[in-house]
């Protein structure tokens, strides 16, 4: 993704008249050796292992963020500290309390940012927005997206960083571009996303770890989702990685009461239109090619059908975060943007720890996480997190959080042969004398970060206050 960014730099000074002449200062990588290879190939001057070095240096205004998911957050703080204007890959972090932190600091320090989803700057994603608008296909009843390709799907490839709780799972990885099309287009006709349940599932339970071991796999590989939107207007979206003979199926399909709209980013310089207008016997989909009349499809050229590829997206999506850099027009789609779409992933998720046995917490200043207790349905799992009950704290937690969960823990090891106790939080005595006399004990607790939730009587249940 890296090179992708350079490439969209490098076609973007030729193409579009930027308002500034940039130059490409200093790559970073995982040591000296793969940084100065990929330096000299891409055309940067400089090159080094150091990030930390390449945010502090002076010389550089724009930062842009292609490493490995779970990086992505302190790297883009140390750039924003340091004034930088930054571009990064989604997903922007782990949790949306991460991304909004990210957010709040990019606002705070008067700094334009940038999340990578170039698929919205298509010619034809536009088009299909501007159609909508206008209200070519009536009023919006109902929406299909799905972001489906195969890298993940042999079970005999090793684990990466994308398996891992930080690194977020299909529905982050892939299926934050199905969340993240479906507002945009959507947006002016059917307002935005209101409601969401999903549903997440991992299917390759262990990945070799390189070792000559198994690793456990903690994140979907398939995530998807029901939407209702705003106007009532339903619909769903599917984050898919282990999809066997896709490569890149992107795909929407728009339903209304005068046509419908569908689109595969496998074919992505034409746009299917279909309208009720047509007379009987002569209605069907009408392919529409893109072209000079889809702007900026004309700067790149002149004649229609001869098709923009992945790259140019690139170079559009660099063109228009420098203008807005400059201040010639707003983000095209900022950290805020990102935080919008990191809520919707985790909104996804919440209900899915029910049937996955995982749970994805996160607090927003005084709002607190509550959970909740309930008679365990069929497949009941219970939380585990420290204490010697198999469970792992994934992200920092404060003093205070640590000794709450620490209590938390040992309060459900004494507990766990009552299968509809749930406890968290309170004073070790109450809760004990509680879960000894079998009442369910609810309380509220503020914490973010992942629980692993191994299989066995009681669950964590979410929601939102």
């Amino acid at each position: 993704m890296g090179k992708a960014h350079a490439f969209g730099y490098s076609a973007a000074t030729q193409v579009f008249d930027l308002p500034y002449d940039l130059e490409l200062d200093t790559l970073a990588d995982i040591n000296d050796e793969a940084a100065a290879k990929a330096a000299a190939a891409l055309g940067f001057a400089h090159a080094t292992s150091d990030w930390r070095g390449l945010v502090a240096n002076p010389d550089i205004d724009v930062v842009n963020i292609t490493a490995p998911n779970a990086l992505h957050k302190e790297m883009a703080l140390a750039a924003i500290v340091a004034g930088k204007h930054v571009w990064c890959e989604k997903p922007l972090a782990p949790l949306a309390a991460d991304v909004r932190e990210m957010a709040e600091a990019a606002e705070g320090a008067g700094v334009k940012t940038q999340v990578g989803f170039n698929y919205l700057c298509n010619p034809m994603m536009r088009l299909a927005r501007e159609m909508i608008e206008a209200d070519e296909l009536g009023e919006i009843s109902g929406y299909r997206g799905v972001h489906a390709e195969d890298y993940m799907a042999d079970a005999t490839a090793a684990f990466t960083f994308r398996h891992d709780p930080a690194g977020g799972g299909a529905l982050a990885d892939i299926g934050s571009h199905a969340l993240a099309t479906a507002e945009f287009l959507l947006s002016p006709a059917a307002g935005p996303i209101t409601k969401v349940m999903g549903d997440c599932v991992t299917v390759i339970a262990e990945r070799p770890d390189g070792q000559g071991g198994q690793r456990r796999v903690d994140v979907d590989d398939v995530g998807r989702a029901f939407l209702r939107f705003a106007s009532g207007a339903t619909g769903s979206i599917e984050g898919n990685w282990i999809a066997t003979g896709r490569k890149m199926q992107h795909d929407f399909e728009v339903y209304g009461t005068k046509g419908a709209l569908a689109f595969t980013q496998e074919r992505f310089n034409e746009l299917s239109f279909y309208s009720t207008d047509n007379r009987r016997g002569r209605q069907g989909f009408l392919r529409i090619e893109a072209g000079p009349d889809h702007p900026p499809y004309g700067l790149f050229c002149v004649a229609p059908g001869h098709q923009l590829g992945f790259n140019d997206l690139k170079a559009i999506e660099a063109a228009g975060f420098l203008d807005a850099v400059a201040g010639r027009r707003p983000e095209p789609f900022n950290f805020r943007g990102g935080l919008r779409v990191q809520t919707l992933v985790e909104r996804s998720r919440v209900p899915a720890a029910k049937a996955s046995g995982r749970a994805f917490a996160e607090t927003y200043g005084t709002r607190n996480l509550l959970a909740r207790a309930g008679r365990p349905p069929a497949g009941y799992f219970t939380v585990s997190v420290t204490m010697g009950i198999r469970g792992v704290l994934e992200f920092p937690w404060s003093r205070a959080a640590k000794a709450t969960v620490s209590a938390w823990a040992r309060h459900i090891g004494a507990a766990r042969d009552r299968e509809n106790v749930y406890s968290c939080s309170g004073t070790a005595n109450r809760t004990v004398a509680a879960l000894a006399s079998g009442e369910r004990v609810v309380s509220e607790m503020a914490i973010t970060g992942i629980f692993r939730l191994p299989a066995s009587s009681t669950i964590l249940t979410t929601s939102f206050a």
